[in-house]
């Protein structure tokens, strides 16, 4: 125990990496859910607004281009020469049960398109605050696929969560909104649908909780590293991105307009922003524990509130400052630690490949850190 705490703390520029991947974490997830909602209901260009198809399809692209390089990355350090690195690499990469990352990357693909039409229809703020009901959908595909019991307190946040969206999403009389003014000059928001984007959020948080508890039982019952299992599910992912998404839902439009019609600056930004957004938390991973991340979230929808507010003259009412608290809170008490006792009894072995208490999970962060300690 000693020998581990007197380890050098991984730095980056003299900051510990902790804190960098938190600081970095809480920028991209405030940054991108505005850049997102603004790419949306920003004045349109002389040729329409962009497809958000293609935008998934090239955020998965440049994800899987982004983990390669830094798999390629890891592999030079242990291998002799650069042609070793390649065969090694590509050994891993088509491993027999690399096939089993098509179902959540089917399901991520299909959450990430939901996100562009939940930003078009909810405000950054209203969104930022719903979409935390994944913590409340993570935990019940854990409990029904990892066989795993949450403590009574857990489950007391979970309903708190549920408690304060449904506040936030109460309606006010007398609402009006408006499209951010930028450079361009306000105008009012035409054709946001709350009702399609609250659908949106819901079914895309369903996603995500199915998705993570998935992704985390192949790659825990698994040697691989974080960086192949990423690099395997953003291949997985191009393939309903272009030829669902693409191709035959947008494909007689892409054929008329053009794949980058409506491209510009912001779209591109939104683009590298969800891109290294999967990095930035494969950091957290590493670098971070759950209470820490969890924290870094809470501050970011803070950040989203203010700058939606500020940039999007978001009217702020008193359902959304109790509701958004109320989501506040019962964050920070999901990611309470239970007492050693609660823990113990947390635990359904079902199988041997789950792996269910916290330092089990410190161990299976432990086995990569060789491939994802120098970044």
């Amino acid at each position: 125990m000693v020998a581990e705490s007197n380890q050098p703390v991984p730095t980056f520029m003299g900051v510990p990496m902790k804190l960098v991947s938190l600081a970095t974490l809480t920028f991209q997830n405030s940054a991108l859910i505005l850049i997102m909602h603004y790419s949306r209901i920003m004045p349109l260009g002389p040729h329409g607004r962009y497809l958000a198809s293609t935008a998934v399809l090239l955020n998965e692209i440049l994800k899987l281009l982004l983990c390669l390089g830094v798999a390629l990355r890891d592999r030079r350090k242990v291998d002799a020469t650069f042609s070793t690195s390649l065969r090694n690499l590509y050994s891993e990469l088509i491993r027999s049960d690399s096939w089993k990352l098509a179902i959540p990357a089917c399901l991520y693909t299909l959450q990430n398109r939901l996100q562009y039409v939940a930003v078009s229809n909810l405000d950054a703020a209203t969104f930022q605050v719903t979409y935390q009901l994944k913590i409340l959908t993570t935990a019940l595909f854990s409990v029904t696929m990892l066989g795993r019991r949450l403590s009574g307190l857990k489950w007391i946040s979970l309903l708190t969560l549920t408690a304060g969206v449904a506040i936030v999403q109460l309606p006010t009389p007398g609402g009006h909104q408006k499209r951010s003014g930028g450079f361009d000059g306000g105008a009012e928001v035409e054709g946001m649908d709350r009702n399609k984007g609250l659908l949106a959020v819901i079914v895309a948080c369903m996603l995500s909780g199915l998705a993570g508890v998935y992704f985390e039982k192949v790659l825990k019952g698994s040697s691989t590293t974080l960086w192949i299992r990423n690099i395997q599910l953003s291949f997985w992912s191009i393939i309903p991105a272009l030829f669902v998404g693409v191709l035959w839902m947008d494909g007689a439009e892409i054929a008329e307009r053009g794949f980058f019609v409506g491209y510009n600056g912001v779209v591109w930004t939104a683009i590298c922003f969800q891109a290294f957004g999967g990095i930035i938390v494969a950091l957290c991973v590493n670098y971070a524990d759950n209470i820490a991340k969890n924290f870094a979230t809470s501050i970011s929808i803070i950040i989203s509130c203010v700058a939606s507010v500020w940039f999007f003259e978001f009217v702020v009412t008193v359902n959304f400052i109790i509701g958004a608290l109320i989501v506040l809170f019962a964050t920070w008490l999901y990611s309470k630690p239970d007492t050693p006792a609660a823990k113990e009894a947390q635990y359904i072995p079902l199988q041997q490949t789950v792996i269910d208490d916290d330092d089990e999970e410190e161990k299976f962060r432990r086995n990569n850190d060789a491939a994802r300690r120098d970044v």
